[in-house]
């Protein structure tokens, strides 16, 4: 960790000083293991590990999958049924891979939410952040992909959906969505594209995941507190953190096995529980599902999408001053774009001195209807667009860009943060008093 004196890889033999004139693989190794850690860390921070193993799982599992996929439009399906009842384990395959990626997305949403309780994203930590979500994008681009890769009716018609929505943006929607799909419509040329970039895609997440490492390993990692190292001298560094290993690496595996265990419990009892009964039936451009949905960790966001009806006041008025150009179609594009942007850019929309949510007690109410909020957005997705459903998701939506667009910039300035503790090791000894004998915590500074 740059900045923080720490004890780094001395090689001892003949052999590791050979090697590391050559190749530094071992010292990479040993400085990324012993990297000094904030020794207050609590269990929000065991998500970064089950993202770790769910890449590889899913990276593992799609390799053996594909040695037996066919992708054709009239053998897909077939072949993904030749997995399930024909291929040793295929069916278990198969099913870790489908539900790997909810389990992905679970794990990466509770990493987020984590994130912007803990002011994670704020200086010096921009960059890893805006890694985060570009990795965020690539998850979801590459799920996307995957879905249409079955060819049951849900794939394939949620797709048609999906990506109908380019042809709403003016004068090149009709070409980008062409260019594409690959041709006028969802066919052999779009399963050839789609089949590509799935297997490209997490192979890309790999190596932004090493950049995302490298990232926070630079600036350091944060804490419940939001507090720094302190970096003056390695004694007092060494009093607020603890090495990864092995402190940090048994707690993490403590907390996988657990989640493990859920998730093989997931896939051997109910493994189509997160799935859609139509997409057992192959697809039939003739025959239209009633209600399109997608899979349940891209709901908040097409609820945003379809939030912005053609009678909504925002959308009308758009469509006035920009001539009809702008309709309730690409409305709804940009707004669904835009709620990943507004998080992204949270770093400088957030105008607090204080990083952590901890000590911010009006923060921690709006924080909590966000997260509500994101729940509500879900299930609202997954409703048909008719009646309260369009309504509901319309409230959800302002209330999205509402947290990031009005309600973090005017925390900062109206907020009157609590007294935060003045180093890690105080939080520490605040927190474990009664394995600490007589050495309590230093009284916490007031916040300025």
């Amino acid at each position: 960790m740059a900045g923080i004196p720490h004890d780094h890889y001395e090689p001892k033999t003949s052999g590791e000083k050979w090697l590391h004139k050559r190749l530094p693989i071992a010292g990479i190794a040993y400085d990324t293991l012993m990297i000094p850690t904030p020794k207050n860390l609590n269990w929000m921070w065991i998500w970064g590990i089950v993202l770790t193993f769910t890449l590889v799982l899913q990276i593992v599992t799609g390799i053996v999958l594909v040695m037996h996929y066919v992708p054709h439009v009239d053998m897909a399906f077939a072949s993904v049924e030749h997995i399930m009842r024909d291929v040793n384990g295929g069916h278990m395959i198969r099913y870790f891979h489908m539900n790997g990626a909810s389990l992905f997305f679970v794990a990466v949403y509770a990493h987020i939410f984590r994130s912007l309780y803990y002011g994670s994203y704020k200086a010096p930590r921009e960059v890893t952040w805006i890694i985060g979500n570009l990795m965020f994008l690539l998850m979801m681009a590459s799920a996307f992909m995957g879905y249409v890769l079955p060819w049951g009716q849900m794939s394939f018609h949620g797709t048609a959906v999906i990506t109908g929505l380019f042809g709403a943006i003016p004068f090149v929607g009709e070409a980008l969505q062409t260019w594409i799909l690959g041709g006028p419509a969802v066919g052999q040329a779009a399963l050839n594209r789609f089949f590509s970039l799935h297997y490209l895609m997490p192979m890309l997440l790999l190596g932004l995941t090493v950049v995302h490492i490298w990232a926070f390993h630079t600036t350091g990692n944060n804490n419940p507190t939001g507090v720094e190292v302190r970096r003056s001298s390695k004694e007092e560094a060494e009093r607020d953190t603890l090495p990864f290993w092995p402190y940090f690496v048994i707690k993490d595996l403590f907390a996988l096995a657990i989640i493990i265990a859920v998730f093989m419990a997931v896939v051997g009892f109910m493994p189509n529980y997160l799935g859609h009964p139509d997409n057992y039936i192959e697809a039939n451009p003739l025959a239209t599902p009633s209600h399109i949905v997608p899979e349940w960790y891209f709901l908040p966001f097409y609820a945003i999408l379809r939030a912005f009806t053609p009678d909504v006041w925002i959308v009308m008025f758009t469509s006035w001053i920009t001539f009809g150009i702008v309709d309730a179609a690409f409305f709804g594009v940009l707004a669904m774009f835009g709620s990943l942007v507004v998080l992204a850019l949270a770093p400088w929309l957030d105008t607090s001195s204080v990083r952590s949510g901890r000590y911010r007690p009006m923060f921690k109410w709006w924080f909590a209807a966000l997260v509500v909020d994101f729940f509500v957005l879900m299930w609202a997705g997954a409703m048909p667009a008719e009646g309260i459903y369009p309504i509901i998701a319309l409230i959800g939506a302002t209330y999205w860009f509402a947290y990031f667009l009005v309600i973090l910039p005017l925390l900062g300035v109206i907020e009157r943060p609590l007294a935060q503790p003045r180093t890690i090791e105080d939080d520490f000894k605040a927190h474990y008093r009664s394995d600490q004998g007589s050495g309590g915590a230093t009284a916490p500074t007031p916040a300025e």
